[in-house]
């Protein structure tokens, strides 16, 4: 739901009750990922999408009916149909399952928290029932990235039943916050939480994954503006002061004049975080790329010819480099597209960056068979 985000929160700040529907399975070549939303107010407005335009007004449907008669979450299920070619369904061949419920703003005050947390640029997520129980499908609880968690006010049997496995909850919850990534997980089934197996989405919203880049370059021009539409908090560090400013890198979050490798070594990083080597020059390569190998970084590319990217693993086995960090360096950095401006060679990083991340393998379609949609797990 966090995809609609600044929608939501203008409507739940109005006070306007809405229905919103949930992507919470998806199978085969379903365009949009879990978690991925569709809302309907009273007034017919829509906003987001679950389909990409395949069933969304078969979904639109069940949220006005929803909506209007007040009724408990409903869930459909959209797939293909040889049968009947006017059917509604996914063209694409896949399915998904969609859970519609009614949100009232004024029951759901965590919500609304979440929400400005989103707005404000903070880590948050919301904890969403979309398997178990009826009286508990769709309850919902909210965190926010400094561990604080907001509840649903609800009274009677469904507010005595959420006690129980909240503690559950919240731990895997945060887990996934602090991972930056969203996803299913399964509670209860046991004596000592809750009887009944439940399973929850997590919709999170993390803070930006940091794109660093060394060098600059026009290379480092083209990257930062490409990494920051792809939503990284983007960085360019080069030593040398007159190169290293603001005017030159519009697009970056942080211009710094510092030693490449001392600059890394005082920042943070983590996981998700993509270390892009444009300097091609050992006196700055060496020290660095040894420090960012030994970091729990996602992705560290250095860019260089082959003859570089030799000579480069030649000084970084003297620097006894362990081989199993040299097998995580990618250089010559970027995908083969055949790139010669900086503009392509940046979608080219970029495209491996994307590869690297989903685990996938970065050759055209057309040479593979099987889901188009890359399904990774939390």
């Amino acid at each position: 739901m966090l995809n609609i985000a600044d929608t939501l929160r203008t409507w739940c700040r109005e006070r306007r009750p809405f229905a919103l529907a949930t992507v919470i399975r998806v199978s085969g070549s379903a365009p949009l990922p879990v978690g991925t939303a569709l809302a309907v107010d009273a007034d017919g407005d829509v906003i987001g999408s679950v389909s990409g335009g395949c069933v969304e007004g078969a979904v639109y449907e069940l949220c006005q009916q929803v909506l209007k008669s007040d009724e408990r979450p409903t869930r459909a299920r959209f797939g293909y149909s040889d049968d009947d070619a006017f059917a509604v369904g996914l063209t694409c061949g896949g399915e998904l399952d969609v859970l519609v419920q009614r949100i009232d703003p004024t029951d759901q005050p965590h919500l609304i928290a979440a929400l400005d947390e989103v707005a404000s640029g903070r880590p948050a997520a919301v904890a969403q029932i979309v398997d178990g129980p009826e009286e508990l499908l769709g309850r919902t609880l909210g965190f926010t990235g400094d561990g604080s968690t907001h509840e649903a006010a609800a009274g009677g049997e469904q507010g005595k039943r959420w006690e129980p496995w909240e503690r559950s909850v919240a731990g895997q919850a945060r887990a996934l916050l602090r991972a930056g990534r969203s996803g299913r997980v399964e509670v209860g089934g046991d004596t000592t939480t809750c009887p009944e197996r439940l399973s929850v989405l997590v919709h999170t919203h993390a803070s930006r994954p940091r794109m660093l880049i060394f060098g600059a370059v026009d290379f480092a021009g083209a990257l930062s503006e490409i990494g920051r539409f792809l939503g990284y908090r983007v960085t360019v560090c080069d030593a040398r002061p007159v190169f290293a400013t603001p005017a030159r890198f519009p697009h970056a979050d942080e211009v710094v004049a510092d030693w490449p490798h001392r600059y890394l070594a005082a920042t943070e990083v983590d996981a998700r975080t993509a270390v892009c080597v444009l300097t091609h020059d050992a006196k700055f390569d060496i020290p660095l790329l040894r420090q960012a190998l030994s970091l729990p970084v996602g992705y560290v590319g250095a860019m260089g010819s082959r003859r570089t990217h030799q000579h480069r693993l030649e000084l970084l086995r003297e620097a006894d480099i362990p081989e199993a960090h040299l097998a995580r360096l990618h250089s010559p950095i970027g995908l083969d597209l055949g790139a010669h401006t900086p503009e392509e060679t940046a979608i080219s990083i970029a495209a491996e960056i994307i590869a690297h991340t989903h685990q996938a393998s970065g050759t055209p379609l057309t040479r593979h068979t099987g889901p188009i949609h890359h399904r990774t797990t939390p």
